[in-house]
């Protein structure tokens, strides 16, 4: 063989190794670029993730107070609506609050809610104030409304099935509804011999229904700042964090005992999922969600 003929085969050896070493480097550099890039996709998805999670719990507040047609103001519904505001917001809640609404005003506010609803969402509605049962719907009523007959009701009620029917169709996840207006009214007696509350509520898919009294019964205000119920509520909502189901049934046993058998609220589930509530339990659905 050549000696020359070696050296340049030699030569070209270490160039293409040293092209190919080349070659690794940037291929190296190359995807471990992308892998950065990936993970750092992947980081800011998770931010997004949690910051829908932590956004995803809404809620309707309305206390109607101020009826023209009552002997005189009920003046637990506006505490409870602020009281409960406070806690849903400490509980992460976007809550919007509407006092002595009328239909227009609840109307309004039910399509702001409407709108704010998305997928997987954690939707709540409280209304405290008068209601009123007709035929197999109970009716949230608002302080300007006109009734002297039955089908005033449905004119100028605001029906709780629509409401849930409503966030069923916007693809709400979980559905929480309490309605503390099984009170004695006024414009039943116009039409009736006697007030008898509420109708039993139609639960939608994934969704837990807390009323003040069973159907058909009604529940006098007590002495104090809030309503029983919503008394209990409270107390429950302030403790350990739990699920939504669990802060609701403990709140109809407390207010069975602290009435003495009384009033005895409702709860209906169809949950298929723990949600949870009371303090800190935005949190524990972050996790939950992470």
């Amino acid at each position: 063989m050549n000696v020359r003929q070696f050296r340049v085969s030699r030569r070209s050896i270490t160039i293409a190794a040293a092209f190919v070493g080349l070659v690794s480097l940037v291929l190296g550099a190359h995807a471990a670029l992308n892998k950065r890039s990936l993970d750092a996709a992947t980081a800011a998805t998770a931010v997004q993730n949690d910051a829908g999670v932590k956004t995803a719990r809404i809620a309707l507040v309305i206390g109607n107070g101020h009826y023209p047609d009552a002997n005189a103001p009920l003046t637990q519904p506006i505490n409870d609506a602020r009281a409960m505001t406070s806690a849903l917001r400490r509980d992460g809640f976007d809550v919007d609050v509407v006092e002595d609404a009328t239909r227009d005003d609840m109307a309004r506010a039910v399509e702001r809610l409407k709108a704010k609803i998305k997928p997987d969402s954690v939707v709540m509605l409280y209304f405290g104030g008068f209601g009123v049962q007709v035929g197999r719907q109970s009716y949230m009523i608002p302080v300007d409304a006109a009734i002297w007959k039955e089908h005033d009701i449905r004119r100028d009620g605001i029906s709780v099935e629509a409401v849930l029917d409503m966030m069923k169709d916007r693809g709400a996840h979980a559905k929480l509804v309490v309605i503390d207006a099984s009170r004695r009214n006024p414009y039943e007696r116009r039409f009736r011999g006697y007030s008898r509350g509420l109708a039993p509520i139609d639960v939608p898919e994934n969704a837990l229904i807390l009323s003040s009294a069973t159907p058909g019964k009604v529940a006098d205000d007590a002495n104090g700042q809030n309503s029983l119920l919503v008394t209990e509520l409270l107390k429950n909502l302030s403790a350990k964090p739990a699920g939504a189901e669990a802060v609701f049934t403990k709140t109809r046993v407390a207010v069975t005992r602290a009435s003495d058998g009384e009033q005895v609220p409702a709860v209906s589930s169809s949950l298929v999922e723990e949600v949870p509530f009371g303090v800190n339990g935005a949190t524990a659905a972050d996790k939950a969600g992470s």
